[in-house]
């Protein structure tokens, strides 16, 4: 051999496995291009079993099995109601077990509080659609966009007791809306939101089912949070023979439904600059002052609340429950819906009754009472705690899990939520030493 070819160099290889020691070899200089050629092919095999070459080299793109199990969410919104078809779309979502959006007019809400009503019961989330829907009026000045806003949102309170503040624009707000609208209504408190997949079925009368289902259905690429337009208020029978069909196309695709928040990231049209309403000026700093500031307080309290029980966790969003005089108030049927458990109302008591397990609790509108009993004996009586809005039962929620046979273990809070836990406890006594302050 030449010297060349009989002289040594060292490669190192890490061939490490979850710590393991490094290895040196030593090769002869003629066979240092097969080891590294060799040792490239491996490394690059390797990387490919793991990942592609653009994530591991720092690159945020999913990998194709990252795709395919990315967490696609579907929200489905009518607007216009409540109307003729709203009961129809309510028996289906309850059939299909599937929550949605519903963007209510304020007129519509006062001829019919029992479906606005039937949607919260249900587990459903309002949002406010102004009051008459009334383009002229609502879009020549934001003072009268504001009123109605107002109006509707009076409304919906006096019924449920709720205050949605999320807001979407009759219309959209693309060709309607200038940047003032959108600051003006977030600086109030208000999420804007629109639509990404639109089923077209108010884009004129008669618009057939399987049209709807295809509009419906065109979900655009790489969109993975869907919130699809379509309407339960005024002359839409189509698109109830349609929703089965659209609430199977999603579960087929593998979409997880739910319902929209104020919380989430809005979805709006961008601003057009020109069009009918842009010479239209903007309320001065007296008006904003003295309606829109003040405004955003009514959500001081905006932070979302989650209840644990045990493995079992629900969250009610702003707006879905009250803070009065220091407690928490939640509704006690939608609560306890959360929980796996129902309420039953007896309009001639005045009194919503509810199953926990292996308890009875009984809620009097009358009295003021909150009452349980476990296997026929009788529990402790808790007075002046009940309150009554609308059809809508409001519970002190440390009473009610007091009344379930359980204690709050923790409460803590941050920016964004409160966070309850509750547990079984140890001794029945330590229950009536619990009160939570906010």
């Amino acid at each position: 051999m030449t010297q060349n070819m009989e002289s040594k160099i060292s490669v190192e290889v890490d061939m490490s496995v979850n710590g393991a020691q490094k290895h040196t070899c030593r090769f002869p200089q003629w066979m240092t291009f097969l080891v590294r050629m060799v040792l490239t092919i491996s490394l690059f095999t390797t990387c490919a079993g793991i990942t592609d070459i653009s994530y591991a080299s720092g690159s945020n793109v999913p990998t194709p099995s990252e795709k395919n199990n990315q967490k696609k969410t579907v929200y489905l919104s009518f607007d216009d109601g409540p109307g003729l078809h709203t009961k129809e779309v309510l028996d289906i979502l309850r059939k299909e077990e599937v929550p949605a959006t519903f963007f209510v007019l304020g007129e519509q809400a006062q001829r019919n509080p029992e479906l606005i009503r039937a949607i919260v019961e249900d587990g459903h989330a309002l949002g406010n659609h102004t009051f008459n829907h009334n383009y002229k009026q609502l879009y020549s000045d934001f003072k009268e966009f504001w009123k109605q806003i107002k109006q509707t949102e009076e409304v919906i309170h006096g019924i449920t007791g709720l205050r949605p503040n999320l807001v979407r624009a009759p219309g959209g707000s693309y060709g309607h809306f200038d940047q003032s609208y959108f600051d003006l209504l977030k600086q109030g408190g208000y999420t804007v939101m629109d639509w990404n997949v639109d089923s077209g079925d108010s884009r004129r009368k008669g618009v057939p089912a399987s049209e709807i289902l295809r509009n419906a259905t065109k979900v655009p690429a790489g969109t993975s949070s869907v919130i699809v337009l379509m309407h339960d208020g005024g002359a839409h029978a189509e698109t109830v023979k349609a929703l089965p069909e659209i609430i199977r196309y999603y579960q087929d695709q593998n979409y997880q439904f739910d319902t929209i928040k104020a919380s989430d990231q809005p979805v709006q049209f961008r601003v057009k600059s020109e069009g009918a309403y842009a010479s239209r000026k903007a309320p001065g700093k007296a008006w904003i002052a003295e309606h829109v500031e003040p405004n955003s307080a009514l959500w001081l309290a905006g932070k979302e609340l989650k209840v644990e029980i045990g493995m079992a966790a629900a969250t009610l969003h702003s707006g879905e429950f009250r803070i009065e005089e220091q407690q928490i108030m939640v509704p006690l049927r939608s609560f306890m819906k959360k929980f796996g458990s129902n309420a039953r109302w007896d309009a001639e008591t005045r009194t919503a009754t509810v199953v926990w397990k292996d308890r009875t609790i009984y809620a009097s509108s009358i009295s003021g009472e909150l009452t349980s009993g476990r296997l026929g004996q009788a529990g402790e009586t808790m007075k002046g705690k009940v309150r009554s809005q609308g059809g809508t039962t409001w519970v002190p929620l440390r009473d009610l899990l007091e009344q379930m046979g359980l204690s709050i273990q923790s409460m803590k809070s941050n920016k964004s939520e409160w966070t309850v836990k509750a547990n079984v406890p140890v001794a029945a006594a330590s229950r009536g030493n619990i009160t939570i302050y906010v």
